[in-house]
C-alpha cells in the first residue's frame, strides 16, 4: 500500500463530510426498520393495499361506534360532554389549548335579553365562556397515559401560539406513526406463504373437543381457518372472549393446521404459571399424536436441560414450544416456525412487544385476549388486524356476582366462611408482596384447621410451582396472592375470590381477576374491597363503577371500551409517543390519529425511477490522474456507483462507504461526482423529476402533494433548509440570497435534500 493511500484512508476515518454524515443517518434510520429494505412497491400494488385497509377501517368504525347512534358516515369522535364535566375537570379546547373547567351558568349575551348556558374556562391569562353548543364541538377532556389528569401548564387565551406549535407537533407525530403502522402493515400483506392444506385430519382434531361449540365460538373457527387455509399472506389475528369462552380451543386448532403441514408452532405466555397450564392442556389435547412432539422452555429448568430444549428447537425435534418471553431471546433459534400463539400480549414490556411486532411480519400470528388492551382493540377496529369476539358463554355458565363494599374483616371471614363450607376454595388478592404474610397470620387464627398458602413472582420457582399445583389439586383451601393469578389458571371449584384495595389495580387486571372464579356450573362470588370512598380518586371511582355495570358474561369486550374512555388507548405505539400525547391529551391525540387513519393515502409519496431525474446543473468533474491511477478499473468502478444509485439509496451508502475503505477519502472531483449521485437517488425517492437553477432561484418539479410537502416542511431540523423552500403547483422553489457557482450550488442542494429525505414518512423513504 503507497504512503498517499495510506494518508487517503487515515483522513477518511477522521473526517466527517457531507457525504459520511448522510450515510451516518441512512444507516440509523434503517437499522430502525429491517423490514423496510425490501418492501418496495409499484404505485398501483400500493393503491390496492391502501383501499384494503380503508375498507377494513369503515368495519371498524362501525364496530366502534355500535348502537352509540349517529350519523354512521361521520368520524368516530372523542369531544366531551360539557353536563358531564365536574369544576376543576381539565379540558382541551381545539383552537387555544389547555384549560380548567370552572363551571355553566346562565349569561345574557350582548345581542339577546334571554340568558343563554355558557361554559366557563380558566386559562393562565384569564377566564374565557364560551355557548354550551359551541363548547360541545370543540372541547376534549385532558388525560394522560399514566392517569394523572395535572398537565404542566394551563395555556394563554390571548396568544395560543404555543398552543398551535404544540398541536402541529403532535399531528406530525401521529402521521408519522400512521406511516410506520402502514410500511409495517403493507409489508406483511407482501409476503406470501402458501396456504395450508384444508385436511380431513384437522376435521377429527375438532371433533375430539368435547364440548358443543357457541355461535361465536363456531364463528371464530371459521375465521381462523380461512385466515390459514383460504389467504396467501400471514395472519394476524385477534380472538377476544371472556376467560372460559374457549379461546384455547381456537388456538389448538390453529396449531394443528400448522403442526400437521411440517411447521412449528410457539405459544407465549406472561407467565410461568399460565406456560405451565398452556403446556399441560397442550400436551394432553395432542396425546394421541405421538408424532407431534411439545416442549416448555422455562425457568424452572436447569442450564442443561435449557441446552437440550434449544437444540431441540433448532434441529426441528420440537413441533409446539411453550413458554414465557424467554422464547423471544436471541438464542432460541426456530428450525421452520409457522405460528405465534400470543396470550394476553398487554402483559409483555414494550421490548418484548417490539420483539411480538417483528415476527407479525413473517408469520401467522394469534392472539388471544380477554380484555384487549385498548391499543390492541383500537387496531383491530381500524384495518390493521382482524378480530374475532366470542361474547356467548358456554350453556353451563353462570354469571359471577360481584359484591363491592368497604373493606371490613366480618365481611371477609363471611365470604371465605360461605365458600369452604360448601367445598370450595378462595382466591384472596391484594396488590402487593407487602401486606400477603399478615393476612395469612389474620385468616390462620381465623380458620386453625385450613391449609393457605402464599403465592407471589418473587418466590423461588420450584416453591412457586408446588404452592400453584397444591392449590388445584385441593390441599390447599385459600391461596393468598399478588396478580400473579390474573392469567389463565383453570380452578373448577375455585369459586370465590377477595379482591383488596382495589384501587391499586387497572379495570382490565379486575376484569381478569374475577374471571379467575365462575369456570364451574356453581354460582361464584366476587367480593372487591375499597378503602373509604373519600380516599378514592375519580378515576378509580369510575373504574368501580364500570365494573359494576360490566356484571354479565361476555363483557370484556365492553369493559376494554369502558376503560378506552376512562384512561385513554394508554401507550399506543412504544414509549417515544408519551410526550406527544402529553402536549395535547389522550383525547384529541386519538381523534387526530383516527383522521389521519382514515386519509392515509394523502400522506404517501409516490417516488419516481432513478433513470428519469434530470439534473439540470452543467458541471462536468475531472478526477485528477493521480487517483485515476490509483484506482483498479475508474471506468467500471463509476459505472457500479450509477447501479448502486439507481439501485436504492443504501446500495449507494454502501458502495460509498466501501470505495473509501479500499481507496482511502476520495479527492474533491470525486466527492462532487458522488453528490450528483445522491442528490439523483434523493430526489427519486422524493418524486422529484427535474432539478434546475434560474439566477438566484431552485426549483424541483415534483410529483408531492401540498400535504406531503407540508409534514416533510414540518418534520425539518434545519430552519434555514426550511424557510427557504415553497411549495407552488407542482414545484419546490428556494429563493437564494445570492447567485451560487455551479459547485456550491449542487452543495446547497444536497444538503436541502439530504434534510428533506430525512423528513420522510418511512413507507415513502426506502
Amino acid at each position: 500500500m503507497s504512503s498517499t493511500t495510506q494518508r487517503r484512508r487515515e483522513k477518511f476515518e477522521s473526517e466527517t463530510d457531507d457525504i459520511s454524515l448522510l450515510n451516518e443517518r441512512i444507516r440509523r434510520d434503517l437499522s430502525k426498520r429491517e423490514v423496510s429494505r425490501n418492501t418496495t412497491l409499484d404505485s398501483k400494488e400500493a393503491e390496492k393495499y391502501i383501499h384494503l385497509v380503508k375498507e377494513q377501517q369503515q368495519k371498524g368504525l362501525m364496530k366502534l361506534k355500535g348502537d352509540r347512534g349517529g350519523d354512521k358516515s361521520e368520524g368516530f369522535s372523542y369531544k366531551v360532554d360539557p353536563y358531564t364535566l365536574h369544576s376543576g375537570d381539565y379540558v382541551v379546547h381545539k383552537k387555544v389549548g389547555i384549560g380548567r373547567f370552572v363551571g355553566i351558568k346562565f349569561d345574557a349575551s350582548k345581542d339577546s335579553t334571554q340568558p343563554i348556558e355558557y361554559v366557563f374556562i380558566e386559562y393562565s391569562d384569564g377566564m374565557a365562556k364560551l355557548p354550551v353548543k359551541q363548547a360541545a364541538r370543540m372541547l376534549y377532556r385532558y388525560n394522560l397515559p399514566n392517569e394523572t389528569k395535572r398537565p404542566r401548564t394551563l395555556s394563554k387565551l390571548n396568544d395560543t401560539s404555543v398552543w398551535e406549535r404544540r398541536r402541529t407537533k403532535g399531528k406530525i407525530a401521529i402521521q408519522k406513526m400512521v406511516v410506520d403502522l402502514m410500511e409495517l402493515y403493507l409489508h406483511r400483506l407482501k409476503q406470501k406463504r402458501p396456504p395450508y392444506p384444508k385436511s380431513r385430519a384437522r376435521s377429527e382434531f375438532a371433533a375430539e373437543f368435547l364440548y358443543e361449540p357457541t355461535p361465536d365460538q363456531k364463528q371464530a373457527f371459521i375465521d381462523v381457518e380461512k385466515d390459514l387455509t383460504e389467504r396467501e399472506t400471514p395472519m394476524d389475528r385477534l380472538i377476544c372472549g371472556d376467560v372460559g369462552f374457549g379461546k384455547t380451543e381456537v388456538a389448538l386448532r390453529a396449531i394443528f393446521s400448522v403442526v400437521s403441514a411440517g411447521k412449528q408452532a410457539m405459544v407465549l405466555a406472561p407467565t410461568i404459571v399460565l406456560a405451565k397450564q398452556h403446556f399441560d392442556v397442550i400436551s394432553q389435547r395432542f396425546s394421541q399424536y405421538p408424532d407431534i412432539k411439545v416442549g416448555l422452555l422455562s425457568r424452572f429448568q436447569t442450564r442443561s436441560e435449557k441446552e437440550v430444549y434449544l437444540s431441540m428447537i433448532k434441529n426441528g425435534e420440537l413441533d409446539i414450544i411453550v413458554g414465557t418471553h424467554a422464547l423471544l431471546g436471541s438464542r432460541v433459534v426456530y428450525n421452520n416456525l409457522g405460528l405465534l400463539v400470543v396470550d394476553e400480549e398487554q402483559r409483555f414490556g414494550v421490548k418484548q412487544k417490539e420483539k411480538i411486532a417483528s415476527f407479525k411480519t413473517t408469520v401467522d400470528v394469534l392472539t388471544l385476549s380477554a380484555t384487549p388492551i385498548p391499543r390492541t382493540l383500537y387496531l383491530a377496529l381500524t384495518g390493521f388486524r382482524d378480530a374475532s369476539l366470542i361474547s356467548t358463554p358456554p350453556p353451563e355458565r353462570v354469571p359471577i356476582r360481584t359484591h363491592l363494599a368497604a373493606y371490613s374483616e366480618e365481611k371477609v371471614l363471611a365470604a371465605i366462611k360461605f365458600e369452604l363450607d360448601r367445598g370450595g376454595k378462595v382466591f384472596y388478592v391484594l396488590p402487593r408482596i407487602k401486606g400477603l404474610e399478615e393476612v395469612k397470620g389474620f385468616l390462620e387464627q381465623s380458620f386453625p384447621n385450613v391449609d393457605i398458602a402464599v403465592a407471589h413472582g418473587k418466590q423461588y420457582s420450584k416453591q412457586l410451582e408446588e404452592t400453584m399445583e397444591n392449590f388445584a389439586q385441593g390441599e390447599t383451601k385459600i391461596l393468598i396472592s399478588t396478580n400473579i393469578v390474573e392469567s389463565g389458571l383453570d380452578i373448577q371449584d375455585a369459586n370465590t375470590i377477595i379482591i383488596q384495595d382495589v384501587h391499586q389495580f387497572g379495570l382490565a387486571q379486575l376484569y381478569q381477576l374475577r374471571g379467575r372464579v365462575g369456570r364451574a356450573d356453581k354460582e361464584a362470588h366476587a367480593h372487591i374491597f375499597y378503602p373509604d370512598k373519600s380516599l378514592l380518586s375519580d378515576q378509580a371511582l369510575e373504574r368501580l363503577a364500570a365494573l359494576e355495570e360490566c356484571r354479565d358474561l361476555g363483557q370484556g369486550f365492553q369493559l376494554a371500551e369502558r376503560d378506552m374512555g376512562i384512561r385513554g388507548f394508554g401507550n399506543i405505539f412504544g414509549e417515544q409517543q408519551t410526550g406527544d400525547v402529553g402536549n395535547v391529551g389522550i383525547d384529541l391525540f386519538f381523534e387526530m390519529l383516527f383522521e389521519s387513519l382514515s386519509k392515509v393515502g394523502d400522506h404517501r409519496l409516490i417516488s419516481v425511477p432513478y433513470q428519469t431525474v434530470q439534473l439540470d446543473i452543467n458541471i462536468t468533474p475531472h478526477l485528477p490522474s493521480e487517483y485515476i491511477n490509483y484506482l483498479e478499473n475508474p471506468m467500471e468502478i463509476i459505472n457500479e456507483a450509477e447501479r448502486a444509485a439507481e439501485n436504492d439509496i443504501w446500495s449507494l451508502m454502501h458502495f460509498t462507504e466501501d470505495l473509501r475503505r479500499q481507496y482511502g477519502k476520495e479527492p474533491y472531483s470525486m466527492e462532487i461526482l458522488l453528490k450528483k449521485l445522491y442528490v439523483r437517488r434523493m430526489a427519486a425517492d422524493l418524486g422529484i423529476t427535474r432539478i434546475y437553477a434560474s439566477g438566484k432561484m431552485v426549483g424541483m418539479i415534483t410529483n408531492m402533494s401540498t400535504k406531503v410537502f407540508k409534514l416533510i416542511i414540518e418534520s425539518m431540523t434545519s430552519d434555514i433548509h426550511r424557510n427557504s423552500l415553497v411549495f407552488e403547483k407542482n414545484q419546490i422553489k428556494a429563493e437564494l440570497l445570492l447567485e451560487l457557482p455551479r459547485e456550491q450550488l449542487l452543495n446547497w442542494i444536497f444538503q436541502c435534500l439530504a434534510e428533506l429525505h430525512a423528513s420522510l414518512p418511512a413507507l415513502v423513504k426506502y
